[in-house]
């Protein structure tokens, strides 16, 4: 080779631009992503699903797909999202508090050392609502009647070790009142059996009931005070029952996700959270946006399930 040609070749590849090495280009999913819900299409934790999958999968540059797998109190969605590929491409939405309780009262398929934290982003007071004709007046009115007649109340929840079984056996510790019951998959099953007069009560997040109010009512809700979304509905608190209950959605990944992956996810989740129209979608379905960081969130749920686990060994809720 002449040294004409080796020099016009070095020239060339000194001028040229240099590649951004691979590891520097941030991740993006390749195809249609899979949010996954561990309940019943139409629910509080479905549209929670449905609103978000909008705003994030902008961020992300792909569909999402929101998967509906309903059973065991979200255990079977958790179970395959802990099973799937690590590549981003499949996400859980949790649902507090059966996210720590179901593997502390069963051996479940799933711990929380099966997850990679992307963040939680909203909260949701569990609420205790009759239907609108019902001759039950108050909380205590209710009460009253289970003292007399536990099998005559029926109350629906969705699931076992969900928000609204623990508000139920929190109310029946605080008051000595045993209540019948039956757990169903998801709100829109328990809407039906309210008005159907198979239950008395429902227990279900405020953000499920509250846009659609016709023919129920809420006599008392489990947050730390009055929801501007029901003003008029007090808290088991102000009634002298002392504990707080509430429904909460994070987003997960299977534990050996990448951290370059789990890292993207969690900054287009907080850049989703923290956008006004987010906010203001989640609002219009009486549903509050409370954006916590993966990191942070993670070791509050640790936290919760040693507390959660303490109250399992001294009164188990499981025939609550």
């Amino acid at each position: 080779m002449s040294q004409l040609s080796r020099r016009s070749i070095l020239g060339a590849f000194l001028t040229a631009p240099l590649a951004a090495p691979a590891f520097a280009q941030p991740w993006r999913p390749d195809r249609p992503v899979e949010l996954v819900v561990g309940f019943a299409p139409g629910g509080g934790t479905d549209i929670v699903a449905r609103l978000f999958a909008k705003h994030l999968e902008t961020r992300l540059g792909q569909p999402i797909t929101v998967v509906n797998r309903p059973g065991a109190s979200s255990e079977v969605a958790l179970t395959y999202v802990a099973r799937s590929r690590p590549d981003g491409q499949v996400l859980g939405l949790t649902n507090m508090p059966s996210f720590v309780t179901v593997p502390v009262e069963r051996r479940a398929q799933y711990n929380l050392d099966s997850f990679g934290f992307i963040g939680n982003i909203m909260t949701d007071p569990t609420g205790l609502i009759v239907r609108a004709d019902s001759p039950i007046r108050d909380v205590q009115d209710l009460v009253r009647r289970a003292l007399a007649d536990p099998e005559g109340i029926v109350v629906s929840t969705s699931g076992i070790g969900t928000d609204d079984h623990l508000m139920m056996a929190q109310i029946s510790r605080l008051t000595g009142a045993r209540f019948t019951l039956i757990h169903y998959t998801g709100a829109p099953i328990q809407r039906t059996a309210l008005i159907a007069g198979q239950v008395q009560a429902n227990c279900v997040s405020i953000g499920e009931y509250a846009p659609n109010p016709d023919g129920v009512r809420f006599i008392a809700h489990g947050g730390a005070e009055r929801s501007r979304f029901t003003p008029e509905t007090p808290t088991f608190r102000s009634l002298g029952l002392d504990f707080e209950m509430y429904s909460e959605r994070g987003l997960v990944v299977p534990a050996s996700t990448p951290s370059r992956i789990l890292e993207r996810l969690r900054d287009a989740v907080q850049e989703a959270a923290s956008d006004p129209a987010t906010r203001r979608s989640f609002e219009a379905q009486f549903i509050e946006p409370t954006l916590e960081p993966g990191a942070q969130w993670e070791a509050r749920m640790r936290a919760t399930q040693t507390q959660y686990a303490d109250l399992w060994r001294r009164a188990p809720w499981i025939n609550s």
